[in-house]
């Protein structure tokens, strides 16, 4: 190629006719950083909204499901003592099976009253801790007997502080996680004794009516 028709450096050409390929502006470099880096924080923000969202839906459900089990099996209770149990004196061998309702319905009941319990710790944090960045300001059971001046010092720190920030959300999506999994591991418990027990219970009223 003649070097007459050599264009100057940082404007050559390739041969699909892009952009001329040279040093890169470093104002255009900058730009590029700041708006990869606001993508980065959109993203980090919709991750900590979608998973505390998800938390709080399922946590709704569990407390549905377990409102299921005390309702139903309260209505069982109020059925056993209420027909059943007038029968004993004409049927005898009807008090096993009714018993052995009764303790099942009311097992399942107490798993699903501690499926939803609430489990409210001391509510209150020190500065130290603060400085240290360990306590989550961002849960009610922190913070819920400290005086106000006490929760602004802390909400500030946290607030001036992007590690602290970020932090406090990072453990306050861990303990929701730890609640919900308790509480579905109490309602696994109390729907495996309720189908299980109603299973046995409906076996042991069809062999006293056998028999």
């Amino acid at each position: 190629m003649p070097e007459e028709n050599i264009p100057p450096e940082g404007n050559i050409n390739d041969l699909t006719g892009n952009k001329p390929v040279g040093p890169k502006d470093p104002k255009s470099v900058y730009v590029h950083h700041l708006k990869k880096k606001k993508h980065h924080l959109q993203g980090v923000q919709t991750m900590f909204k979608s998973s505390s969202a998800n938390h709080q839906r399922l946590s709704v459900m569990a407390d549905n499901k377990a409102f299921i089990m005390i309702s139903v099996n309260s209505i069982i209770i109020t059925v056993a003592i209420g027909l059943l149990i007038s029968k004993f004196s004409v049927n005898p061998r009807l008090v096993a099976p009714t018993v052995l309702l009764l303790i099942i319905s009311v097992i399942t009941i107490i798993y699903s009253v501690l499926a939803t319990r609430p489990n409210i710790p001391k509510g209150t944090f020190t500065r130290e801790q603060v400085e240290q960045k360990k306590v989550n300001l961002l849960f009610f059971g922190s913070y819920y007997r400290m005086d106000l001046k006490e929760f602004e010092y802390g909400i500030t720190q946290m607030m001036d502080d992007s590690d602290f920030l970020y932090g406090s959300f990072i453990k306050d999506i861990y303990w929701q996680g730890r609640v919900l999994g308790r509480k579905f591991r109490l309602l696994r418990i109390a729907y495996d004794i309720f189908m299980y027990g109603i299973a046995l219970s409906v076996a042991a009223y069809l062999f006293a009516a056998l028999i």
